[in-house]
């Protein structure tokens, strides 16, 4: 639509000294943003215009410009009308559009301005609203819910059935930053948001405990809040190591954990709640000496613990091991070939 209406600008500036324009806007609405909810400039053309139109007469801004005294007509006129309204007499049109535009009108438009033959009205496209940052993750919620109540498969989902999903697309997410593929790390984090509100819209379902995306939205909010009392509150942060301390104060009043071990989940990889363990006992001052024992398990504890002093991610550094490995025995099938 930008590039058809700057067309027809260019047709209007071509146009015969002296003679009659008018204006005709093409108000363009977000359906992210809650109707009634226009911007200044929006509201200055609408009561300013002779003649406002809609195509659809189920357009969601039309009862609330109608409550505020704007007279809106549902009707579709061609390019070659609104011109012949508004250049005679230099009035001023508005056509709100649909939330699918009004590419009919726009490639009209164009052409007659291309012509070099027409008196054009001067053209403006003019955003009544405008999509806030997350804005798109409102039409998420909306496919999902529509998904949940329509799929055959997806509306009998529970938590349980998606719980190896959850641990797929998070090692597929690592797998992506570590690999460094920006376009990857794209479409990974999006299967991750999708993990996230999937089972949130299971939870709506739940006859006793129901939750939505927003409380769960809400109870992150609330949380990030109140572990960043150096962004939100008064205390102070000059380092890193300040942010952390803050964070592990704030989560063991929240917690009021009677173990440091104490919601580690068991069930991550080994080397991960190895260096999980040892991290917590670290961040406790505890000095807790490693079992003894023999056999491979001590051997991986150990190590584990001494990356996570070191400040190593002891699953990374395999991870990346391992990866090393596989081109080796890729080397040796290519090379025995």
């Amino acid at each position: 639509m930008n590039a058809d209406a700057s067309a027809a600008q260019t047709g209007a500036d071509a146009r015969p000294e002296g003679t009659g324009t008018g204006r005709l806007v093409l108000l363009t609405t977000s359906h992210r943003v809650a109707p009634g909810l226009l911007s200044w400039p929006a509201w200055q053309i609408l009561r300013a215009a002779q003649r406002v139109l809609c195509a659809d007469a189920g357009h969601p801004q039309l009862p609330y410009l109608r409550e505020a005294g704007i007279e809106v007509e549902t009707a579709s006129l061609t390019a070659r009308e609104l011109v012949d309204y508004c250049v005679p007499e230099a009035r001023t049109a508005v056509v709100l559009t649909s939330a699918d535009g009004e590419s009919a009108l726009t490639d009209g438009l164009a052409r007659l301005a291309g012509s070099g033959r027409e008196t054009m009205p001067d053209l403006e496209l003019l955003p009544g609203s405008y999509d806030l940052p997350g804005a798109r993750l409102l039409d998420l919620v909306q496919v999902m819910d529509r998904i949940r109540a329509e799929c055959p498969w997806s509306s009998i989902r529970t938590h349980q059935d998606l719980a190896k999903y959850g641990l797929e697309e998070a090692y597929e997410m690592v797998e992506a930053i570590e690999s460094g593929d920006r376009v990857e790390l794209r479409e990974e984090l999006g299967d991750v948001l999708l993990q996230v509100v999937f089972h949130a819209r299971i939870a709506q379902d739940d006859p006793d405990e129901p939750f939505s995306v927003d409380d769960v939205a809400g109870t992150i909010v609330e949380k990030l809040i109140h572990r960043h009392p150096h962004v939100f509150g008064e205390e102070d942060a000059a380092t890193p190591a300040d942010v952390k301390a803050h964070w592990m104060r704030r989560k063991a009043e929240e917690k009021q954990r009677e173990s440091v071990t104490e919601g580690v989940p068991l069930a991550q990889p080994g080397l991960a709640l190895a260096a999980k363990l040892a991290s917590r006992a670290r961040a406790a001052g505890l000095d807790v000496a490693v079992p003894s024992g023999q056999g491979i398990g001590y051997e991986l504890l150990a190590m584990a613990i001494r990356a996570e002093a070191d400040g190593v991610d002891p699953e990374a550094a395999l991870r990346a091991a391992a990866r090393a490995y596989r081109d080796a025995v890729l080397a040796a099938e290519g090379g025995a070939a």
